[in-house]
């Protein structure tokens, strides 16, 4: 298997959402709950917005010209960070190329990108435990570490 890491353009806007889709349905049936509302229309216009505008960046896994995963990164500002630092909120491996070194392909060019841009930390968000206990521990094998909290959120529209 031969996987290329690309720079996503706005042209593959519908992979992407396909894949974000696949991910959101995957967390959902591990823990049981529609914690997320999915609308394939209005994400991959999302993906093909922000990726024209340069706040997202996604970086595509192709094995051939198949898409086998995804990571997005974008810029975050915090003072506690010591400046500019870098959110992945989305990565994601099709089921199918799970343990062989996509995933580890994705973080690898993240880091590199995020290093490009002088990013103080990259930061990330694990799906819940222990539903990816995995997850976690893909994560720490590639050096990020437990910073504390929880992720929680109030929705406002």
């Amino acid at each position: 298997m031969q996987i290329q890491i690309r720079p996503a353009q706005p042209a593959n806007a519908q992979v992407i959402a396909e894949m974000v889709g696949e991910l959101l349905h995957e967390i959902m049936a591990a823990v049981g709950s529609a914690v997320f509302v999915f609308d394939p229309a209005e994400t991959e216009a999302r993906v093909r917005s922000w990726l024209a505008d340069r706040p997202y960046k996604v970086f595509l896994a192709f094995n051939n010209d198949r898409a086998a995963g995804f990571l997005a990164l974008y810029e975050s500002y915090a003072l506690y960070a010591g400046g500019v630092f870098g959110t992945i909120p989305e990565l994601y491996v099709k089921p199918a190329y799970r343990s062989q070194g996509v995933g580890t392909d994705l973080v690898t060019v993240a880091k590199r990108y995020a290093r490009s841009r002088r990013w103080t930390r990259l930061e990330v968000t694990t799906p819940p435990l222990p539903h990816f206990e995995r997850t976690l521990a893909f994560y720490q094998r590639h050096g990020f570490s437990i910073s504390g909290g929880r992720k929680m959120r109030v929705e406002l529209l």
